[in-house]
């Protein structure tokens, strides 16, 4: 994906710079002090050894929370199967009629099959919206909130202010639409995040 709001392009466009070795060591000299690790992007999921590296985690005694923008269910239904996943928390980008111009992402298909398996399934997690308020509005959250509803989602729904404290994918800038949170659905219980 190419969210214009994305803070991490140099981890979208592969250009990190930690290799597992250093992972897998710097971890090491924190266990007993460190509970759990978070595992985040650009997509975790599209890195090719994700289930090798989270049994090395698992190993080594710590959690592992997996940020997704859930492209790959085949893959998030087999961490799950392995047991090598404790929490989820699913990028729910934009609702389908805007997800391609958020997104730059064809995948709005994919990303739904991964939701419905997260809320058929025991594991813990959670649906999240990245807000800009330029690029989704009270309409297109209400659309989020209602499909997932529909679907069956009862968890806390959270809405993230966007952070534009670096560059971005999109060489966005802040907001200047306003975004009125008196005007969102009741259906579900909405937790924001600043």
């Amino acid at each position: 994906m190419r969210c214009a709001y994305c803070y991490n392009p140099e981890v979208v466009f592969s250009q990190g710079k930690i290799t597992t070795e250093a992972l897998l060591h710097f971890l090491e000299q924190r266990q007993g002090k460190l509970e759990a690790v978070v595992l985040s992007g650009g997509e975790a999921t599209l890195y090719p050894h994700l289930v090798s590296l989270c049994q090395k985690i698992k190993e080594r005694g710590f959690k592992i929370k997996l940020d997704t923008n859930g492209t790959n269910p085949e893959l998030l239904k087999k961490l799950i199967d392995l047991n090598l996943l404790d929490y989820v928390a699913i990028d729910y980008k934009a609702p389908k009629t805007k997800f391609y111009s958020i997104t730059k992402n064809k995948n709005f298909d994919t990303f739904e099959k991964s939701l419905l398996y997260l809320i058929h399934s025991d594991i813990e997690y959670e649906a999240r919206t990245t807000l800009h308020s330029d690029l989704l509005n009270e309409e297109d959250i209400n659309s989020i909130i209602l499909d997932l509803f529909k679907k069956g989602y009862d968890k806390n729904y959270y809405i993230q202010e966007v952070q534009l404290h670096t560059d971005t994918i999109g060489k966005i800038k802040s907001p200047l639409q306003f975004f009125n949170k008196k005007l969102l659905r009741k259906e579900l219980n909405i937790l924001y995040r600043t």
